[in-house]
This record gives C-alpha cells, structure tokens and sequence, in this order.
C-alpha cells in the first residue's frame, strides 16, 4: 500500500524568488516543473526543499512506511550548516543540536591524550554540530511539507527506464511516468546502475558498529577518537548530552554485509575493544543494540545523469565515515543540483551539477579514505612515535592542526555559482 504524506498532498506553494540574481541570471527554469525524488533521507528530504524553494513541483517517493531515520549521531560542519540556513531549518537544526567545542585525540590503549583540537578558541567563528539523524530528518521533513512537497510513502521503486523526454519508474504495483526524476536513495540507489552499469565494491577489510547508549552526565561536548591498533572507536553527546553516539571500527579479514541496519550482538563489540581502556569500555558496557557493517569502497560514478534523470549524494559518490561528510556533501550536493537546474533548465542543468560537484567530493573522499590508516598504528614504535608528532603539532602549532581542512569547512555552496 502507498501513503500519502498527512500534510503534503496539499501542493500549497511559496511565491518564486525573482527571475534574476544579482549576476543578472534567469532564475526561474524550475517554476512549475514537476519533479520526482527518490528517497527521503537527508538528501532527499534538502533537495526536495532546495527545489520548491525555486518554484518547482516536487514529490518525493519513499519506501519505507514512514519517513525515519534509525537512531545514530550525525556530525555537520560549517559548509553543511551553511546549506541547512539557506534551506530555511538551520536555526531548528541548532536547537536539537550540541555544538562541538572540539575534537580529541586519544590512546585507546591507555586512554591518555594525544591532541585536543579546541575549536571554540582556534574556530570561534564556526559552528560544528553534533545531533541525531532522526532529528535532522524530522526537520527538514517539516521544512518539506510547509513548503508542500507531496510525500508519499510506502512505495518502492523497482526499476527505472530513461528516455530523453520522460523516465518510467516501475514500482511493486504500478508504472508511473515522471517528467524529472532525482535518484537520492543512497548506496542501493535503483537510479545508479542504470546510469552506470552495476560494478563490484572493494571491501576495505574494515567493519564498522554504531550504537547510541544513555549519557552519565560526564561526556564532553566533543568528538573523541579513541585511536589503537587496527581498530579505533568516536564518540560524542547527543540531544542535550542525554545520550552518546558511538562509531567503533576494527580491521578484519571477516567479511560483513553493507549497509547500516545489521544488528550484532553487543557481546561482540565489546570484545573487540576489551583491550581498550576503562572510559570507552565503560561506554560499549551501556550497549543494548548495535548495529554493524562492511565498509567498501565504491568509486566516484562515472555519469550522474542522463536525459532527464540525475543522483546525488552516495547514490553518486559514497564515501567511507572517517571524514563525517557524508551527509554534508549530500546537502552541498541538493543545494547545488537545485541551484543548477534553476538557472540552466531541466535539459543542461544536471550537466552544471555534475561539473561543479564531482572534483570536490572526490577530494573528500579521498581525504576520509586516508584518515583511518592515521587512527591504527599497530606497529609500538610507530604508534609511539606518530602520536608524539601530534603532540608536538598541537603545542606548536594548535590552529594550523585544526586548519587542515579548511578546504572542506570553508566552502559556502550557497554563495558560489
């Protein structure tokens, strides 16, 4: 069965922007197109609303029974918040989020400081935040339907056929035709091997466990890496510090399927990082429910669009989550394609979006592909022998660890064009 969203079968639509910008480009090629999404996750759910802002008619299909998000944490950085205030909900995202005040670097081992990266004396200009992903989709979910983005869930797309004028999408009970469609339904996006043939995954030989247990009262407001050999384990408060998110990943020859929502038994993290010291241990004791996964590798695709149909997000460019930019670029990536198609049309827009978008998400992703290898020395004397050198940089030259990605925090999709 399909259902349609409580509220936004409405179609209730805001006024068009002007027609020009202050460069003096047309603005108004997505004024009352008709554009299909699919999937609302957060991709989905921010181009969704990126599109109606411009005028466009927007339905989102979903094939869960109800837009959600399974429990775990969410890091967004200031280049993801800068999408989040230009969509409307960003002062609503700052409200059910923790502001960082920093990243810490830890030996797993003994639990001892290597680094503390002090972002509100080294950053005080910029916002990183910590939060739920249910409470970022059910933001931008309410975004969506004020600005009437029709919802409809219950429905899973099958199969897509592309022609240069319509896309068929087959769905488990019908055919729909759609003038434009957006494949935003992540790693098992049905929109990707049509656009590019199915390739094989690498598998990383790294398998990764995520649970979010109660807070004590004592979790700093910090990102921490518990850094050890062959494995390392983040953590960060929740929802007012009332919970810690955890993000455990270990280096193993056994494979693990893909995708976030395998359940493990917690008796098999805790395992893992027995070797740990007392504080993360005591965190993995609190683990009810844990869900685990294989991290692969997918390459950059080649094609994110053809004829009227294009992807985005890690149906375009998945990314392993040593960079927490995932969901960030999924956002640069809805704020761009919508800014795109309003200025060059339906027909030459995803061309622009591509254009703009790939060589900076395959920075990224290769930046996140080298930052495990820094967190799982195993070798004593190198471990030793690398985490002196990060002290030394963080007495030295504390801002200019913490500037090393400028690059990424530093860009404003809203303003560039």
């Amino acid at each position: 069965m399909t259902g349609a969203d409580e509220v936004g079968g409405g179609r209730t639509r805001t006024t068009a922007q002007a027609r020009t910008d202050a460069r003096g480009r047309d603005t108004g090629m997505l004024i009352g197109q008709d554009i299909t999404i699919l999937g609302a996750g957060i991709g989905g759910l921010a181009s969704a609303i990126a599109m109606a802002m411009h005028g466009a008619r927007i339905t989102v299909l979903e094939q869960a029974d109800m837009v959600r998000e399974a429990g775990a944490g969410i890091q967004i950085s200031p280049n993801g918040l800068a999408v989040l205030d230009a969509l409307g909900v960003g002062q609503a995202i700052r409200d059910v989020a923790v502001r960082s005040q920093g990243v810490t670097l830890l030996d797993g081992l003994s639990g001892h400081e290597v680094i503390a990266m002090d972002l509100q004396r080294h950053r005080p200009e910029q916002t990183f935040l910590l939060l739920h992903r249910a409470d970022l989709i059910a933001v931008l979910h309410a975004r969506a339907r004020e600005l009437g983005v029709a919802i409809e869930t219950g429905v899973r797309v099958t199969g897509v056929t592309l022609s240069p004028d319509e896309t068929l999408l087959a769905t488990e009970i019908d055919e729909r035709r759609a003038d434009f469609v957006v494949g935003a339904g992540g790693l098992h996006s049905v929109l990707r091997p049509v656009l590019n043939g199915k390739r094989q995954p690498f598998f990383t030989g790294q398998v990764a466990w995520r649970a979010v247990v109660p807070a004590t009262g004592d979790e700093p407001p910090v990102a921490r890496v518990f850094m050890g050999p062959k494995r390392h384990m983040v953590t960060y408060p929740l929802r007012g510090g009332a919970e810690v998110n955890i993000v455990a990943v270990e280096e193993r020859s056994a494979w693990a399927d893909e995708g976030w929502h395998h359940e493990d038994d917690p008796d098999n993290l805790r395992r893992a990082f027995s070797g740990f010291a007392a504080t993360p241990r005591a965190l993995l004791e609190r683990v009810e429910q844990v869900n685990i996964w294989g991290l692969f590798r997918h390459p950059v695709a080649d094609q994110w669009h053809k004829h009227r149909a294009v992807i985005l997000g890690d149906a375009a460019h998945p990314t392993l989550p040593f960079m927490a930019q995932g969901a960030v670029m999924a956002l640069e990536d809805a704020w761009v394609l919508a800014d795109c198609l309003t200025v060059a049309g339906l027909d030459e827009g995803p061309a622009l979006y591509q254009a703009r978008r790939r060589s900076r998400v395959a920075r990224v992703i290769e930046a996140a592909n080298g930052n495990a290898r820094n967190y799982h020395y195993s070798n004593p004397v190198l471990r030793f022998v690398g985490h002196n050198a990060l002290r030394l940089a963080g007495r030295v030259a504390p801002a200019a660890m913490i500037g090393r990605f400028d690059w990424i925090y530093d860009v404003d999709v809203t303003k560039d064009a």
